[in-house]
């Protein structure tokens, strides 16, 4: 299966002021296959939405590349990457606030297609139609309704159908069940996992609930502070984690049962370091009960040690 995007050394800081800066993104690189749903895992801050919008160009990434079925988009601009762009789209995390509260449920889903070019309102009218049946919504019924008339699953379908309107290659999920109610994900996943055989959509999936990125997801990877600590597929990374990070991730899970205590989260106490000035070494080192003084002074390289996995530690937990 080959690649559809390729992200090398991917780079991306946030000025603050005084001359600091938040090292949000650091020399990320990572690939996604065509076809296949890759989860992107980690806490709060751990700068998943920051890589999701950088290979996307908004903004550009300060450093790195992002490769897309053979084009660097960070060496694009303007027509050129207009002319892209329609391939990638993104569904936001917060599905009420990423819509248009004056626009009707027709003129959202057109947009897009006004604003890539597509002329013809008769073929606008169908593609949108199209597109509101594909996630089921009857056009009949909601073509003229606006945002606020709907429940937050329902607005999530609108906002899927806008990103499928321009037929793309590629869509970035950034947590896009976190904001819906637990009886809503079920069906918001089911349509993801339909969409995606339907139209052959490759999907970047973020998301915080590990439960559901185990459901969807094809590989994962996780990230903290700005690094990748490992990527494996969905499986073996579930199965048997390679980095500290991630087993605490897994312990950190709660079991559905009142008479099972809370497990050992395997972290060391204390607070998680700031991005504006991350830990030398293993950015993890700070938390991880197996550090040691070569973890102080020594950055580790995400390395393959099985095939299809690879991970960022001195001393995984797997051989």
């Amino acid at each position: 299966m080959s690649d559809l995007l390729q992200i090398r050394d991917l780079v991306v800081e946030y000025p603050v002021g005084g001359g600091r800066r938040v090292h949000a993104v650091s020399g990320v690189t990572v690939a996604v296959r065509k076809g296949e749903t890759l989860g992107l895992v980690g806490e709060s801050g751990s700068g998943k939405s920051s890589l999701a919008r950088a290979l996307l160009q908004l903004p550009p990434p300060q450093g790195g590349s992002v490769q897309f079925d053979g084009q660097d988009l960070t060496k694009l601009g303007g027509k050129a990457l207009r002319a892209v762009r329609p391939r990638l789209q993104m569904i936001f995390q917060d599905p009420i606030a990423s819509l248009n509260p004056r626009r009707r449920v027709a003129e959202i889903i057109a947009e897009p297609l006004i604003v890539c070019g597509v002329a013809d309102a008769a073929e606008r009218t169908r593609r949108v139609r199209a597109v509101m049946e594909a996630v089921g919504l009857d056009p009949d019924l909601v073509w003229n309704r606006r945002p606020h008339e709907f429940s937050g699953g329902q607005c999530q379908r609108i906002a899927i159908a806008r990103a499928l309107v321009l037929e793309p290659s590629l869509i970035v999920c950034d947590e896009p069940v976190s904001a819906l109610d637990v009886s809503i994900r079920a069906q918001i996943l089911n349509l993801l996992e339909d969409m995606k055989a339907r139209f052959g959509l490759t999907l970047l999936f973020i998301a915080h609930d590990l439960a559901v990125v185990k459901s969807v997801s094809d590989r994962v990877a996780v990230m903290y502070l700005g690094k990748l600590c490992e990527v494996a597929s969905s499986e073996d990374l579930f199965a048997s984690p390679a980095h500290p990070y991630t087993a605490a991730l897994m312990a950190a899970i709660p079991e559905p049962d009142p008479d099972i205590p809370l497990g050992d989260t395997k972290l060391m106490p204390g607070d998680p370091p700031s991005p504006l000035d991350p830990p030398s070494g293993c950015r993890f080192r700070t938390r991880c009960p197996h550090a040691e003084k070569r973890c102080t002074s020594e950055v580790p390289a995400l390395r393959e040690i099985a095939p299809g996995r690879e991970v960022a530690c001195h001393f995984p937990l797997v051989a």
